[in-house]
């Protein structure tokens, strides 16, 4: 009697473990990997669109057994604090602009020094990155400090932009307050253009310029468009004098912590993705400029000589933090403009 209520009462143990999943695998096998992505940028911003593409190829290649959960707009906080998320693992993915990390490894500013890329070499910097050893070394700078490089979503060339004085020349550069991210390399750009840096967390520049705290910042014309800045935004520049990405990176232990083909189907949802987001890029890049036109906002275009004199005003800062980027690193960028 005894061991036959011992017998029913395991069964019936048993059956509860199983409706409940209590040690077994029966039930998470059948439950859905969630990744947390958190990034800064604004609704319909190429980064943005990039990450919605990102998560629709994720979920479709892997039947909905792996979902991306997005979190945009500097909801989870800015690209620093989504980034130490990331780091120490209580967020699976963040994005940052090169810039912003600058502050997790100095190897980042090697992207970011001024005119160290150009916009006519720009295929060959996507090759290099994707398919060459300049994505292999940044992805080593990644692994370095706890993170895995999942895409180097395309963010594009910043030009100068100001809410109160007309940028019709270098000189129109000097003693403007420029908003700066906390990149060593951005503040000392504004520096030796003789402009007052001012380092503002991107969610919030736009108050400081309503404010008035800052009067000009460097940034892509499609996120100054999507983040609502042309509101209050009167003037620009195609200085073209940075070309940023946004790296969309994954917690190390999180990723050897996937099957291979969890890997491998999110590293191919990942190229297909960014080939369609750096495509789309070019479209929403093209209407920002019209939008900005149709609010009023007076674009100079440089001339050759206007950008060869801001060329020559940024050299003290390729000089300076060559110093303080890998060479190896710094030299397979400087290859894809050859």
């Amino acid at each position: 009697m005894r061991t036959a209520l011992y017998a029913t009462a395991l069964a019936g143990l048993t059956c509860l473990a199983l409706t409940l999943g209590i040690g077994t695998t029966v039930v998470a096998a059948d439950k859905p990997i969630i990744l947390r992505l958190g990034h800064p940028m604004a609704p319909g911003n190429n980064v943005t669109v990039g990450y919605e593409k990102f998560k629709e190829l994720v979920e479709k290649k892997s039947n909905n057994k792996i979902k991306i959960q997005i979190f945009g707009n500097c909801q989870l906080g800015s690209d620093r604090v989504a980034t130490e998320a990331a780091q120490t693992g209580t967020l699976d993915m963040s994005s940052s602009s090169s810039p912003n990390l600058a502050t997790f490894s100095k190897a980042y500013m090697a992207i970011d020094l001024p005119y160290v890329t150009d916009p006519k070499n720009q295929e060959k910097l996507y090759k290099a990155l994707d398919e060459g050893e300049l994505g292999k070394a940044l992805d080593n700078v990644a692994s370095s400090i706890g993170l895995k490089t999942i895409m180097f979503s395309e963010y594009g060339y910043r030009n100068f932009v100001s809410a109160q004085k007309p940028l019709n020349d270098v000189s129109d550069l000097m003693d403007l307050k420029c908003r700066t991210t906390d990149s060593p390399v951005e503040v000392a750009v504004a520096t030796t253009l003789n402009m007052k840096p001012v380092p503002v967390a991107w969610n919030d520049t736009y108050t400081a310029l309503q404010q008035g705290s800052v009067d000009a910042e460097g940034n892509t014309f499609s996120l100054l468009n999507d983040a609502k800045h042309s509101e209050v935004l009167k003037f620009a520049m195609n200085s073209e004098h940075n070309y940023s990405m946004h790296i969309l990176l994954m917690n190390k232990k999180k990723w050897n912590s996937l099957s291979p083909e969890q890997q491998k189907i999110i590293n191919e949802a990942a190229h297909e993705a960014l080939a369609w987001q750096r495509a789309e890029t070019v479209k929403l890049e093209k209407a920002a400029w019209q939008a900005f036109r149709d609010k009023g906002i007076q674009i100079h275009m440089l001339t050759p000589e206007q950008k060869a004199e801001l060329y020559q005003k940024t050299q003290p800062v390729r000089d300076r933090f060559a110093k303080e980027v890998p060479s190896e690193l710094l030299k397979l960028i400087m290859d894809t403009q050859i």
